[in-house]
């Protein structure tokens, strides 16, 4: 990771110098953005300071712990960085307030815990579809939504291949427990095709898992993507919590008991850029993005998968009728979950 520190410094870029998505030198990923600036401000005392002094000491730091300059003075830009498109926030609570600003799906939030004495115990890095998919209170509305009717078919292949651009970097026969974890980036070579996917997913028809937990959505989410990455051939389990779920393939999970499909921020057939580091020299879009989706029924102790559909980005809504979503609020609070700054 400290090769993006080096990149930027070489570079001579400021903050406010526009990077390209992807660039495989100077654009950090969320993922390792996360990691350089938890490891930087940890432990870091803003103690006494005036909130407007925090403000600024905050960003200095920023700056420092990516290599960037410090700027003589902050400027009023939406976002704060612009060039690695992010904002800063200090949190002491658990809720998090964006003011006068819609909540944009690419952007970055670099959210900054302190304790009680204000000194730094953890950075998150998010990204406003993560925090759209985080809010479970209404007071954050989707902007994007959809309806699963399901057929007769228990499980549907809703398109033969994966898009054009992302044929050229499939690969058959994979065994991933020997390639990366499910939230590497994905490469060339390491991404199965969507056939394969399908092949190996809809095995998942019928099973059951309990329906516990003080947060059941999250809890049923976790054993879903657990199921997926066995079943996938992946040696372990994570998730980071990023968009899509299973990064290293270009997956993201939908688990259903109704038929409204929320899809936060992003439409699945936009071409907007992804953020992971190009492949080959080609940025990955949000319509390049395969999903699976389950459709389940619980009886509130176990939930059992009965319904599978995969489909990419780009034909979802040849499938899943789309809803007109209403517009967001302007001064949104999106209540974290308890442990969210635990991991």
């Amino acid at each position: 990771m400290q090769r993006y520190i080096k990149a930027i410094q070489k570079s001579g870029l400021s903050i406010y110098d526009s990077i390209e998505v992807g660039d495989p030198e100077l654009w950090i990923p969320t993922p390792e953005l996360e990691k350089l600036l938890d490891a930087a401000m940890k432990g870091i005392s803003l103690t006494g300071l005036p909130l407007r002094t925090r403000s600024k000491v905050v960003k200095e730091h920023v700056c420092r712990a990516l290599g960037y300059p410090v700027p003589a003075s902050f400027r009023k830009t939406q976002p704060r960085f612009p060039g690695q498109f992010f904002d800063t926030y200090v949190q002491k609570s658990n809720n998090l307030q964006v003011w006068n600003e819609d909540l944009l799906p690419t952007r970055r939030y670099v959210l900054i815990r302190v304790n009680d004495v204000d000194v730094i115990t953890k950075v998150k890095v998010v990204t406003g579809e993560t925090l759209a998919l985080l809010d479970t209170t209404g007071t954050l509305t989707q902007k994007y939504q959809a309806r699963l009717v399901p057929g007769e078919a228990t499980a549907e292949l809703i398109v033969e291949e994966d898009t054009r651009l992302l044929r050229t970097f499939v690969r058959a026969g994979l065994d991933l427990s020997a390639v990366a974890s499910p939230v590497s980036h994905p490469q060339a070579g390491q991404l199965m095709p969507i056939r394969e996917i399908f092949d190996q997913l809809q095995l998942l028809l019928g099973t059951r898992f309990a329906d516990i937990g003080y947060d059941q959505e999250r809890n049923r989410g976790a054993s879903l993507h657990r199921l997926i990455c066995q079943n996938l051939g992946y040696a372990d389990y994570r998730d980071d919590g990023q968009f899509p779920d299973i990064r290293h393939q270009l997956l993201e999970v939908k688990l259903q008991t109704s038929p409204t499909i929320d899809l936060g921020l992003v439409c699945p057939d936009s071409d907007e850029k992804l953020d992971v580091p190009k492949i080959e020299g080609h940025q990955i879009r949000h319509c390049d993005v395969r999903y699976a989706l389950f459709y389940a029924l619980t009886d509130g102790e176990n939930v059992t998968l009965t319904h599978f559909f995969l489909v990419t980005g780009e034909q979802f809504f040849t499938r899943f009728p789309q809803f007109q979503g209403r517009v967001l609020n302007k001064k949104l609070q999106i209540p974290l979950p308890a442990d969210f700054f635990v991991n």
